[in-house]
């Protein structure tokens, strides 16, 4: 067994291998796909595919040169790929194995074998030469015939082009090769059937090896770069860096630790960045009412001067209610304090049965503070509140039925019954302990309609803020709503996005970079990869091991 092959015996049995995506990492099949089976349409007549377009026949006559027939990828190699391989199987040599394995340009003719044309390579089967862009063939290894693998390569970073044989590399066959080349195959006469293995399969060569040398080379190239000598101590440099980064995102006990023992003093306020990160705590824990208490405490101005940011943070306090993270803070203009505090509850105001969850029906129960409609009764002034809310950004939703009365299940469907009826009941025996939480967001929910409003009225129409506010109100729409369409909102993950936002405004606001230095360095470095992978320069595969940080 190949050393390739008995790698991936032992992860086969577990899971499937996605094996384009272990061989080519950095390549964006959506911009550039790679090469995965010949092309139905970029051949020759006398060309037939069977068994998923990878195997190639000759069905001409053969009997000259003109009876030649090629066929190609449907997409060229992406630069981003780095090293390529493919192989190929001759299944059968046929009458004369007048075969061709190599790389043509776009404009190549399909009626040729690869070689014998302006901008196309190959190597031949039947006299072991090397074709490039020319009929005159040179010596290069030995011929092939039924049962040989034979594998060619592409190093993108060199442009050079080699082959192998049963697993063995013969050396470089070709060199300067121009970019966007196709994987191409040519048959000639009679009999010929030859297999492609595109990374489907293990390959008979171990191409990992030539993937780790490659990506070595390119980190010691960068690394040997020659710095200029007139920016200081790139030491130094660096370190200031390090401790931005970590000044710049709130690591306080480490920004402190660093800055002590590499000499450095901290431009910003450890005050400051303890606060900030206090802020962003609350926030990753979902209890975005006191983080924008803090915020305000902290930084005075900050939220009244940036009416949008405000919005995005509240839009994801109501988010966090629904998710039953957040009643630190019950509307726009109040919050409890931090001292009077109690641990969040960690289940959603709306009330999730069994009854409901085949229809996008939900559950709410209570009533505004001294309402008539409290205490279980029909609150629908709030869910006509609510529906108007989703109706003005023109949402399609299904009714939200509140059917509790004096407490009681008397006017649920009778058609529950069994185990559903014992959730409903349990919903309802919930009433008194969930009904502040329902209050409150709702409450809130038209606070935050009413902000839009004042916003919209003040500088215009937002669409950004309208669809905020329109995806958070639809999750009131599902029983359920953490397996609704929308509850990618409820994942704890989206809060990193408002951290970011806010840290950033923070910063900005007084007179830091709203970027770290870092940051910035490694978003040029990706740049500069996509630059390089337009280019057509290949080592832009291996740069990310220098640029990449988590």
């Amino acid at each position: 067994m190949d050393s390739q092959s008995s790698q991936s015996s032992s992860k086969s049995s577990t899971q499937p291998i996605d094996r384009f995506k272990l061989l080519y990492m950095n390549v964006n099949e959506d911009e550039t796909p790679l090469p995965r089976s010949w092309s139905s349409q970029d051949k020759c007549n006398t060309i037939g595919l069977t068994q998923n377009n990878l195997r190639v026949h000759y069905k001409g006559i053969g009997k000259s040169h003109n009876d030649a027939a090629s066929v190609r990828t449907p997409h060229p190699i992406p630069a981003t790929c780095g090293l390529y391989y493919f192989e190929v199987k001759i299944i059968s040599k046929g009458r004369d194995g007048y075969m061709g394995i190599g790389l043509t340009a776009q404009n190549f003719k399909m009626n040729r074998l690869p070689g014998w044309d302006k901008q196309s390579y190959g190597y031949h089967g039947d006299d072991g030469n090397s074709f490039a862009s020319s009929g005159a063939g040179k010596p290069y290894g030995p011929t092939f015939t039924t049962g040989d693998i034979i594998g060619c390569g592409v190093n993108l970073v060199d442009n050079t082009c080699f082959y192998t044989k049963n697993g063995h590399q013969l050396g470089i066959a070709f060199r300067d090769l121009p970019a966007k080349l196709y994987p191409t195959v040519g048959l000639q006469t009679p009999g010929e059937v030859v297999d492609a293995n595109f990374g489907q399969e293990p390959f008979k060569f171990d191409i990992e090896d030539m993937h780790k040398e490659l990506r070595a080379a390119t980190k010691a190239s960068i690394y040997s770069f020659p710095l200029p000598v007139d920016q200081g101590d790139w030491t130094t440099i660096l370190h200031e860096m390090v401790q931005s980064y970590l000044i710049h995102h709130g690591y306080s006990a480490t920004a402190e630790a660093f800055a002590k023992a590499t000499g450095q003093s901290c431009k910003e306020d450890m005050q400051s960045v303890k606060n900030r990160q206090k802020i962003l705590k609350l926030i990753m824990s979902g209890r975005m009412g006191l983080a924008i208490e803090q915020t305000m405490h902290s930084y005075p101005g900050l939220l009244d001067n940036n009416q949008n940011l405000l919005f995005m943070l509240k839009c994801r306090q109501f988010i966090e209610m629904v998710n039953g993270c957040d009643f630190d803070g019950s509307s726009l203009s109040s919050s409890s304090s931090a001292s009077s505090r109690t641990s969040p509850v960690q289940t959603s105001v709306i009330q999730s049965t069994k009854a409901y969850q085949n229809g996008a029906t939900v559950s709410l129960v209570g009533g505004p503070p001294g309402s008539a409609q409290s205490n279980g009764t029909l609150i629908s002034d709030q869910i006509t509140m609510i529906i108007a809310m989703m109706s003005k950004w023109k949402m399609a939703i299904l009714p939200m039925v509140i059917v509790f009365k004096n407490g009681t299940s008397d006017n649920i469907n009778d058609s529950i019954d069994g185990d559903e009826k014992m959730d409903v009941d349990s919903a309802v025996s919930n009433n008194k302990s969930s009904k502040s939480g329902v209050e409150r967001m709702l409450e809130f929910g038209r606070e935050l309609s009413q902000m839009s409003q004042r916003l919209e009225k003040e500088n215009g129409p937002n669409e950004g803020n309208r669809k905020m506010l329109e995806d958070a109100f639809s999750l009131l729409a599902y029983s359920n709503p953490w397996s609704s369409p929308l509850g990618w909102q409820l994942c704890p993950s989206r809060r990193e996005a408002v951290c970011s936002a806010l840290n950033s405004a923070i910063l900005e606001s007084m007179n830091y970079p709203w970027q770290s230095p870092l940051a910035v360095c490694v978003a040029h470095g990706y740049e500069l990869r996509n630059l390089m992978a337009k280019s057509s320069l290949g080592a832009c595969a291996f740069v990310d091991d220098v640029i990449r940080y988590h």
